[in-house]
């Protein structure tokens, strides 16, 4: 398998922290970069300091942020301290009040400011950290910790010039947009110009970097190219990411071998997937027993109420089996928990107060053996 899967897994590679990485995956672009251009549509930055993938996805997913980030408010931070490292020198050193007073300064702009917040604190304490984990800032003395705790603590960073590589370029303005709908809209204007392309892409980049791919009906455009280049898409995915290819009435994705795989996986053995698959088996169940039934687009529609019904009933039945954590969890937060896991994964969209269960969630499911006592935690098979 070539390295691409490196950049996939990496928001980049730095020469200066990972020399093998970097000069491996080096060499081996002439392999990946072919699939990169023509069938991703990614552009590849490659300097003698840093190895990017700008992995740009067909549609806005919610798992798509940065999981670091808890609030608005963090990303708005982000962007004005990228500003003001945008004109820096590299290797230049300074302080956190400075930067602080000029995150005050532009962001008053737009919203209140009060460093006495903790909340607003912790905010800018996130950013310094993801910069930092992303090595944008190298920290000198101090910690940024610090900052969460008291607001007059001093930090001294150094830029390391990798920041001006973090936001991506558009060709067309940008400053008027309002939400990420609009970045959405630009694409499928331009799809009028370089239709094929642009759908060969939108294809490729929503099998490679999502769960899985939906479409409604027979006449949809991207199905419609997916279904008769199965072979080649196929052959161009397993060759540069492994895996397997599956396609159904309404979905499509790509299965990565067990002993074979790469970046965030599911199922995993960790108890949240386990009683997702529980719960996705106890769906499945009520289906085929005629108690739940799909609609013509393949999904289940369940209120609010019955969704968490057999959640909870799940529970009741197997809670021996799972991990203190979730047998003890409050109702609240176990239905929130499971939610966002299988938002995060593409089985369930949220309508007002109405849940909608995909086709995805009927594909993986799980069950406690037939000799389950409850009285220790089998895992689901």
């Amino acid at each position: 398998m070539n390295e691409i899967r490196t950049l996939f897994e990496q928001f980049w590679i730095c020469r200066d922290t990972d020399r093998e990485s970097y000069y491996k995956v080096k060499r081996d672009i002439p392999k990946f970069q072919r699939f990169v251009r023509e069938q991703l549509g990614w552009k590849l930055v490659h300097t003698e300091h840093l190895l990017k993938l700008e992995k740009k996805p067909a549609h806005a997913e919610p798992f798509m942020g940065i999981q670091e980030f808890t609030d608005i408010r963090d990303y708005c931070i982000l962007c004005i301290v990228l500003m003001y490292l945008e004109d820096m020198e590299e290797q230049k050193q300074f302080l956190l009040s400075e930067l602080i007073s000029y995150v005050e300064a532009r962001l008053s702009e737009y919203m209140t400011v009060d460093w006495t917040s903790f909340a607003q604190r912790k905010s800018l304490v996130r950013v310094l950290l993801y910069m930092e984990k992303l090595q944008m800032l190298r920290v000198y003395e101090g910690q940024s910790e610090a900052f969460s705790t008291e607001a007059g603590q001093e930090v001294l960073y150094e830029n390391t010039g990798y920041s001006r590589y973090f936001a991506s370029s558009f060709p067309v303005d940008i400053s008027g947009y309002k939400s990420w709908r609009d970045f959405e809209t630009a694409d499928f204007d331009e799809v009028e110009q370089n239709r094929g392309a642009m759908r060969i892409n939108r294809v490729y980049r929503q099998l490679a970097v999502c769960p899985v791919m939906y479409w409604d009906g027979n006449e949809d455009a991207d199905a419609y190219y997916l279904k008769n280049q199965r072979q080649w898409v196929a052959k161009y995915l397993g060759e540069n990411l492994g895996g397997n290819l599956d396609i159904y009435k309404n979905m499509a994705c790509l299965t990565l071998d067990e002993d074979d795989c790469y970046g965030a996986v599911h199922p995993r053995d960790a108890m949240l997937p386990e009683l997702v698959l529980l719960l996705c088996g106890r769906i499945r169940e009520e289906l085929e027993k005629g108690r739940l039934q799909k609609r013509e687009d393949e999904c289940i529609y369940l209120t609010d109420e019955e969704f968490a019904d057999l959640l909870f009933s799940c529970r009741k039945q197997w809670k021996s089996g799972w991990s203190k954590e979730f047998r003890e969890m409050e109702e609240e937060k176990l239905l929130q928990t499971v939610t966002e896991y299988m938002k995060n994964w593409m089985m369930l969209r949220q309508v007002e107060h109405q849940v909608i269960l995909p086709p995805a969630v009927g594909r993986l499911t799980g069950v406690y053996p037939d000799d389950f006592e409850g009285d220790t935690g089998n895992p689901a098979s």
